[in-house]
């Protein structure tokens, strides 16, 4: 656990109460049930407004708190214990990430206040294919005399459905495959030309993909240099990596307390089950894992925050350890419970199906153990 400070730990007991109290996991069954039509309960993410959490990331001056991404990660992390659906991550931390890195000062001006208010939800469209690879952009952005002209498609755009504005990344220059020339642009979601088509997803989540035919935008709609974009968008997804990888640490945590309390009352033979040497030995090795875990999480998001120099590598790591972890105590909670732990009825199947996207999301393990060898020269 990292050292956190007085207004921290505030923060997180806020969070784990209201979370716990107002949007447990109950309530996101009911959402996902009713089929709810932004994939979230807008009275949650109001609720979330008002406590001011939209606003950690941005600074001061633009409305916000500017608390940076470890408190965010703490937030993340209690909403990710009880699978509870908003634009938080999508919007509040990606999206504003994308305006603070990448933006100009008339940019942040004008979006960013919005998503403190949550008058504005802007989300990050990279991915174009069913594996997440962001040199491989190829949705063309031809230059015209009044700025660019997107056409091209993007996939699962996290919060795609409840979007006002999308941060694209549009190729203006080179090949697929190429760092260069690729340029992140602002896109207004009602832009002429722009279509979106809702997702069924195993997650219950607002996912959308994109479809720009022809979509006219201007040289304000420009995020940074033309044909240079790679580097902006390379830090941008550094820390959605981060930022998701909290959310995914507290889903792992709760599937694990799950778990614990289950071997604790769950009686067989006259003994409950935690008392039989197998099992306390996957409870001790799945605990120790879950410690490593948030080392290696919190260790990102303080190396964000400090502005390090391997924060990129660290960023990789956590979601690489991240996603192994969700990845195998998910699979333990169905496991130990057995036969009722694959029923729709009992929760732990909702955290499974939301570990899986959660997984891929910004690059899975694969992708994340080869980024992290290559930053370390190997």
């Amino acid at each position: 656990m990292a050292a956190l400070t007085e207004e921290q730990t505030l923060i997180r007991d806020q969070a784990r109460a209201w979370v716990t109290e107002q949007s447990p996991v109950s309530k996101f069954r009911k959402m996902r049930d009713e089929d709810a039509p932004l994939s979230f309960l807008e009275e949650d993410w109001r609720a979330m407004i008002d406590m001011g959490w939209s606003g950690i990331l941005v600074p001061e001056r633009y409305g916000g708190s500017g608390l940076g991404y470890l408190t965010l990660g703490i937030v993340l992390e209690e909403t990710g214990r009880q699978l509870t659906a908003s634009p938080l991550l999508a919007s509040a931390g990606i999206g504003a990430t994308a305006l603070l890195v990448a933006g100009s000062e008339e940019q942040r001006q004008r979006i960013l206040p919005g998503i403190v208010d949550g008058s504005n939800v802007v989300t990050l469209a990279v991915d174009e294919g069913p594996r997440h690879n962001p040199r491989q952009v190829s949705l063309s952005a031809l230059p015209d005399g009044e700025g660019l002209t997107l056409t091209g498609e993007k996939v699962m755009v996290q919060e795609g459905v409840a979007a006002t504005h999308f941060v694209v990344a549009t190729r203006t220059s080179g090949q697929p495959g190429d760092e260069g020339g690729i340029t992140l642009v602002l896109v207004d979601a009602e832009t002429e030309g722009l279509s979106r088509t809702s997702l069924s997803t195993v997650d219950s989540r607002g996912y959308a993909n994109l479809s720009f035919s022809g979509v006219k935008v201007g040289h304000d709609g420009i995020l940074g240099a033309l044909d240079a974009g790679y580097g902006p968008l390379d830090k941008i997804l550094d820390r959605a990596c981060a930022t998701t990888a909290a959310e995914m640490m507290g889903t792992a945590c709760q599937a694990f307390d799950m778990t614990l309390e289950y071997l604790k009352t769950r009686v067989q033979f006259g003994q409950v089950i935690g008392s039989f040497q197998a099992l306390g030995h996957r409870a001790a090795d799945l605990f120790t894992e879950m410690e490593l875990t948030r080392s290696c999480m919190e260790g990102a998001l303080q190396a964000i925050d400090a502005d390090s120099d391997d924060a990129a590598e660290l960023c990789s790591l956590s979601k690489t350890r991240t996603g192994e972890f969700v990845h195998h105590m998910s699979n333990e909670l169905i496991q130990i419970h057995g036969g009722i732990g694959m029923t729709d009825e009992f929760d732990a199947g909702l955290y499974l199906k939301r570990a899986r996207p959660l997984e891929a999301a910004w690059g899975n393990q694969s992708f994340h153990r080869d980024r992290y060898a290559r930053l370390l020269g190997f």
